[in-house]
């Protein structure tokens, strides 16, 4: 083993260094290639970069003169500041929203909710009346008192007040009641475009609430819906951008769209977020991602995304950059822009152009042309060194692999040599010592000396048999044979040392085999089964006929019983074909992941030398070796605990040849 563990470390050695010696020159060959075509990639981006940085300061022109002419557009639009303004900027998709305000910067719409005016019917007594009446749910007189004020008063924000007070009486008593009266006051007349202190649009108030109360079978449920979302589409309606932006909250978890439902939110948001003031150019605001450009005179604020502001230079950029290989883009503040990269302009404060290439392929193209062949010369280099390299590796591995089993080999045979010489020496000296020999305890150990012996020759025929295979000099001589014949001889020779059953089928037709190859196989099987079956050992030889039989890995039903081996021990059928040789034990088993490799040469599932059972594992690949040949197969049934059955199909019905393997 020290012998082993040097040669190992020798080989490690040597492969250590050819790994070096084909890494250093194959790095080397790729540092320089790596290198030249670097040095003359640079060289052609420079001069490319060059011609594109002039491109940008043309297209920086285009942008500002773009923008200037864009800013005239929008105050052309918002000349007027109305609602109707709002919604047509948003609909031309001039920008996200749209802020209009007076001269004193106070904004028009959209709007912070207005403070409530003072009440002109505050002073009335019926509407006091009216009014102390629904306070003390006194609900029948305070609908006829809102009634009367509602349907003779000239004043219609009077007048749709007091029908939102009837309304409000009616709900406490019938809600279908409330609904009819909803839609006599406000589906239309002159109650439609009433306001109340707020400023709000009371029908639309009122008709949300006719919309919610309504069952949802009700056919005048979509005629109210469709009347609102009129009334809110409509921007020439009295409807303040809060109301209007509530309304379309409500509507929208009806799946109503609204076309400037985001222009509203947006405008909402930044009033919330912070003072609205006038300003110069293009700056930000604390709304994220949001910018706000003033339009000439300071009479409106137009709201713009990144997004917004990127897309509106798009098509320019994107004509600058169809006829190049670079692509041109518009970065905001606070983006990690490229290197190359130039101010937009005073239009745009903090807004850079910049420009990456399309392709950086088609740059270092002349590079390439210049470097190919250093290319193809290094990878010729490179591949016949890593080729060498494989062809040494695999060499040095096949050595180490066979070193390795060689050592192994020698170890297993020293030992399995060892064992019964030990033995036989150690009864011969006991016998040598014995003054006056007792004949009975002679014969015990020239019993032993006889079986110690048969163990070595076992174990030398099998070395010997295993050489002529490797060799390829393992001849068989093919007769008719009975298989009869070949259980009584395997039989025989293993009576002495243990007890084994036999079970034949009668009239087995004959075989064309060797006679004594196929009881070398029988013997290696019952050897086996000697040696793995502790205790109380129960082994059975049979042999049968089975027309089922495949060659294909369907393994065969064997007896599990006595009584069911009587049953089968009848004549074959005239269709079978193989005659089959079976071993079956209740020794120790093998697990199904070991069942494929206990065939391999000097395979053991049990791999430590000090091991009770012996055995260098060339058995059962000398067994498979020589059923082969019989163009027959083996196969194995077991299980851990419960025994194994080892099964050897040999085909009859062949015409008899002499084989050489």
């Amino acid at each position: 083993m020290r012998g082993s563990g040097t040669i190992d470390g020798t080989l490690l050695l040597l492969l250590l260094f050819l790994l070096a010696g084909v890494a250093a020159p194959a790095a080397c060959v790729l540092w320089f290639m790596n290198a030249a075509a670097s040095s003359q990639a640079a060289s052609a981006r420079q001069s490319v970069m060059e011609a594109y940085r002039g491109q940008l300061r043309l297209i920086r022109d285009r942008v500002e003169a773009d923008w200037d002419s864009r800013a005239k557009e929008l105050a052309k639009q918002a000349a007027r500041g109305t609602p109707e303004d709002f919604a047509r900027i948003v609909a031309a998709h001039s920008a996200d929203s749209v802020i209009f305000l007076r001269p004193d910067g106070t904004p028009t719409y959209p709007a912070r909710p207005k403070p409530p005016m003072n009440d002109p019917a505050a002073d009335r007594n019926d509407w006091r009346a009216a009014q102390e009446l629904e306070q003390r749910h006194n609900w029948q007189p305070a609908i006829a008192a809102y009634g009367a004020i509602a349907k003779s008063n000239a004043d219609a924000s009077v007048a749709a007040r007091a029908a939102q007070g009837e309304i409000r009486a009616v709900l406490q008593t019938n809600k279908s009641a409330a609904v009819d009266t909803i839609l006599q006051y406000f589906a239309s007349g002159r109650l439609v475009n009433a306001t109340d202190l707020h400023g709000r649009m009371i029908a639309a108030d009122e008709h949300l609430l006719a919309f919610r109360l309504m069952p949802t079978r009700d056919p005048r449920r979509a005629t109210a819906l469709r009347r609102l979302t009129g009334w809110i589409n409509d921007y020439r309606s009295p409807m303040p951008s809060s109301q209007r932006l509530f309304l379309m909250n409500e509507l929208s978890s009806a799946g109503v769209q609204f076309p400037t439902y985001d222009a509203e939110k947006l405008g909402a948001q930044v009033l919330e977020s912070e003072p609205v003031r006038a300003g110069a150019g293009l700056e930000a605001i604390r709304v994220p991602q949001l910018w706000k450009l003033t339009v000439k005179g300071g009479q409106a604020i137009v709201l713009l995304r990144d997004s917004t502001v990127a897309a509106s230079q798009r098509s320019a950029l994107n004509e600058a950059g169809s006829n190049s290989g670079a692509v041109f883009e518009l970065i905001p503040p606070g983006m990690k822009q490229p290197d190359e990269a130039i101010a937009a302009g005073p239009m745009l404060p903090g807004w850079q152009i910049a420009f990456t290439l399309r392709d950086t392929n088609s740059v270092a193209e002349a590079a390439r042309r210049r470097t190919t062949r250093y290319i193809v010369a290094g990878y010729i280099v490179v591949a016949a060194v890593c080729i060498t390299g494989l062809l040494l590796g695999q060499a040095l591995r096949r050595q180490m692999r066979l070193t390795r089993l060689k050592t192994d080999l020698v170890a297993t045979v020293s030992h399995e040599l060892k064992t019964p010489l030990a033995s036989m020496r150690l009864l011969v000296d006991t016998l040598l010592e014995d003054v006056s020999p007792n004949p009975l305890k002679t014969r015990e150990y020239l019993q032993l000396i006889a079986g110690e012996n048969l163990r070595l020759t076992r174990l030398i025929e099998n070395f010997l048999a295993f050489s002529r295979i490797e060799r390829r000099r393992q001849s068989f001589e093919f007769r008719e044979t009975d298989p009869l014949a070949v259980v009584e001889a395997a039989a025989s020779a293993v009576r002495e040392r243990f007890h084994v059953e036999t079970e034949v089928e009668p009239d087995l037709p004959s075989i064309d085999a060797d006679e004594d190859a196929l009881v070398t196989v029988l013997l290696n099987l019952l050897d086996n089964a000697y040696k793995y079956t502790p205790a109380e050992k129960r082994i059975i030889l049979r042999a049968y006929s089975e027309a089922s039989f495949s060659l294909r890995g369907t393994l065969v039903p064997l007896p599990t019983s006595r009584a069911e081996a009587r049953r089968r021990l009848k004549p074959a059928p005239q269709n079978s074909s193989h005659v089959i040789f079976s071993v079956e034990d209740n020794g120790i088993g093998i697990a199904s992941r070991e069942q494929k490799r206990i065939f391999r040469k000097f395979y053991q599932v049990d791999r430590r030398l000090a091991r009770e059972t012996g055995g260098c594992g060339l058995g059962l690949s000398i067994v498979d070796y020589i059923v082969r040949a019989h163009g027959g197969v083996v196969r194995v049934q077991s299980r851990p605990g419960a025994g194994s059955t080892f099964s050897v199909a040999v085909p009859f019905r062949r015409q008899a040849k002499g084989a050489a393997a």
